[in-house]
């Protein structure tokens, strides 16, 4: 799939033990196939296999999984009905839902992230395709990695449900997917966060000019993330306008788009190529092509590409913030929120340059610290905050209340 991920490092650390993880899927097939994929990793190791969702619950503190793959649609117990049972069980559960990519699916997906669930995999339609998709199998196993990486860090030292129990759970420990902001931990990599972080990573002034326009580019937990921060800067936006790529595949990216805009009560579409953006209004690059800006007559219009991905991404963020730098220059304001790889950083250096700001997300709330860390660390940000801070310094800036 054009939109996979960068294949990354994330699994367990050598001599740690491998991520636990359960295969929920009704057809025996791809359940065979995606148990042999993971079990294949040696970071990884499947401890569970179920044909529904009634028996994977019933396993879930015996097998004790730190991440589940689970499927939507299968007989006697789906995956939304079992998805908030399990969390019961585990309230730190990794719970990726995976789904074919019909709209009807894709809106439960996203549904199922807002209950709890850390992500989603789109499983192409067929199984014969399951079989040879290597971009598919790629991005299952990238997001297992990543995501049962965080939440063992996350967790602590216990190893099992009845020492977390016996310990008491914090506010850390909340399911990686939801909207609950974990405590930061004295490492985080956020400018007077911590003994040794500040020094690691450097920030720049702001741009004097008020924005005319955001940009902003997510991934992983991304969906979630927009829309916290869209509720925030929906009333301060009715001058600027918003463009927005998050890796997602199509259909999908259409239904973020209705989201985010009934999250920030403004018009809210993917992008169509020669559209003119105006003011007010969120256009979100559609799955499976890069949309970037171009100016034409006074005007500024959508160019929607059809090349090559472009760090493993297709829509990727760095075409986009790249085409709007050229444009706005010092009056660019760019967000780089939660998600795997690096997509977005050679952008954020040519904001900089052009004398535009970017604000990124902080490592404590993402729920995978990649783009945003790979942004942090080009020392080109203006600001590394915390997810529920940034819709505030966002909306005070668009306001033209400066930056501090």
């Amino acid at each position: 799939m054009a939109f996979a991920q960068q294949n990354i490092s994330t699994g367990a650390n050598p001599g740690t033990d491998p991520i636990r993880v359960m295969v929920v899927d009704d057809a025996v097939v791809i359940r065979g196939l995606l148990s042999r994929w993971l079990d294949a990793d040696p970071g990884l190791s499947v401890v569970g296999s179920h044909r529904n969702g009634k028996l994977a619950v019933d396993d879930i503190e015996k097998s004790n999984p730190d991440v589940v793959v689970l499927d939507i649609e299968m007989p006697e117990m789906d995956g939304m009905t079992a998805l908030p049972l399990m969390l019961a069980k585990k309230r730190d559960l990794v719970v990726i839902m995976a789904s074919t990519l019909t709209r009807r699916n894709a809106e439960i997906s996203l549904k199922a992230l807002s209950l709890g669930a850390s992500d989603y995999v789109p499983k192409p339609e067929s199984t014969s395709e399951v079989t040879t998709s290597v971009d598919f199998r790629r991005e299952l196993i990238d997001k297992v990695k990543a995501l049962g990486a965080r939440a063992r860090r996350m967790r602590g030292p216990a190893r099992t449900m009845r020492a977390e129990t016996n310990a008491g759970r914090t506010a850390s420990q909340a399911p990686v997917g939801r909207l609950t902001t974990p405590a930061r931990p004295a490492t985080s990599l956020r400018p007077g966060a911590g003994a040794a972080a500040p020094s690691a990573l450097k920030t720049k002034p702001y741009s004097a000019v008020k924005p005319r326009i955001l940009a902003i580019g997510s991934s992983t937990g991304g969906p979630q993330a927009l829309q916290q921060v869209m509720k925030e800067i929906g009333t301060a936006m009715h001058d600027v306008p918003v463009v927005i790529t998050q890796h997602m595949p199509p259909t999908f990216t259409a239904i973020l788009a209705e989201h985010v805009g009934k999250a920030a009560l403004r018009p809210s579409k993917e992008g169509e190529d020669g559209e003119v953006i105006k003011p007010g209004n969120i256009y979100v690059a559609p799955g499976g092509k890069h949309m970037i800006l171009e100016k034409d007559a006074g005007s500024v219009k959508i160019r929607l590409t059809d090349g090559e991905p472009v760090n493993f991404c297709k829509p990727a963020v760095d075409p986009l913030f790249d085409s709007v730098a050229k444009i706005y220059g010092s009056a660019t304001l760019g967000l780089i929120l939660t998600g795997m790889g690096h997509d977005g950083a050679a952008g954020v250096k040519t904001i900089s340059a052009g004398g535009g700001s970017v604000i990124t997300q902080d490592e404590a709330t993402s729920v995978v610290w990649g783009m945003p860390g790979a942004a942090a660390n080009t020392g080109m940000c203006s600001d590394i905050l915390p997810l529920p801070e940034i819709g505030p310094k966002v909306a005070r800036i668009l306001k033209g209340g400066g930056a501090r």
